[in-house]
């Protein structure tokens, strides 16, 4: 029986030489080297020498979660806002129901005119308005659960063509209740004032007219609604009497002339 030599050349494993000053030896790494004069290669597996896999950074990854909670807060909020709204809503027909609310409403039960003297001097330098009215008001509540409380009451008494100041006055404050009617009788109304040429030129055409001067009452306060339990806070109105005739005695209506020395 005839042996053959293998053909593959015998390989020879060295160890590393050991480190130089001292130094701390890592586990051996084995080196085969061919016996032929072949180069030398590592059959040892190094994990240092492949590098982590990292995911790519994503800006538009970080902004997700603020962004989804500014939208969620949003939907949320108005959301909210519906439901009281709705809340609300429902809540003021179910008292209109229950109470429904009416207007107060004021009239003018007549209307006096004492005194009406507009005087002007012959050059027409400078004009004096003197007035006296006197009124009768009534006020009317018409609801069955409201209360109105009133404060002092301001008058003033206008032309309504041209807004052309007669004269003020004052209405005292009271208490308005529910099914309750008060009347005020003898409410002054009064000026004496200096008058310019532009504001004379207004006012004449309405004395000359014969079916009476055109007025208008205005009259401001602040007013309180208590209903039940509840009670609103003080709110301003303007109450606006319009449409008025005044009609004055032709001797109690003066338009003279005046010299002056």
């Amino acid at each position: 029986m005839s042996v053959f030599p293998s053909s593959k050349p015998a390989a020879t494993t060295t160890a590393a030489p050991p480190p130089a000053n001292g130094a701390t030896a890592g586990p051996p790494a084995a080196t085969t080297t061919a016996t032929n004069g072949g180069a030398t290669k590592s059959n040892l597996y190094n994990p240092t020498s492949l590098q982590p896999y990292r995911q790519p950074y994503n800006r538009r990854h970080h902004h997700r979660p603020r962004r989804n909670y500014c939208c969620c807060c949003c939907f949320w909020t108005i959301l909210i806002i519906l439901i009281l709204a709705l809340l609300v809503a429902i809540a003021g027909s179910i008292l209109y129901v229950l109470y429904r609310p009416h207007r107060p409403s004021f009239t003018l039960a007549s209307l006096r005119i004492h005194r009406l003297n507009l005087t002007t001097t012959a050059d027409s330098a400078s004009s004096h308005l003197s007035t006296l009215f006197n009124l009768t008001l009534s006020s009317k509540n018409p609801n069955s659960h409201l209360t109105f409380t009133y404060d002092p009451f301001t008058l003033s008494c206008v032309t309504s063509n041209n807004d052309v100041f007669i004269g003020n006055g004052t209405l005292p404050a009271f208490i308005s209740n529910s099914k309750n009617e008060t009347t005020f009788k003898g409410v002054v109304i009064t000026t004496s004032s200096d008058l310019d040429a532009d504001t004379v030129n207004n006012l004449r055409p309405d004395l000359k007219k014969k079916n009476g001067i055109p007025l208008k009452i205005e009259m401001d306060t602040k007013v309180t609604v208590k209903m039940d339990g509840l009670k609103s806070k003080k709110v301003g109105i303007r109450v606006t009497c319009d449409d008025i005739k005044g009609t004055v005695p032709k001797e109690k209506v003066c338009l003279a002339l005046r010299d002056e020395q």
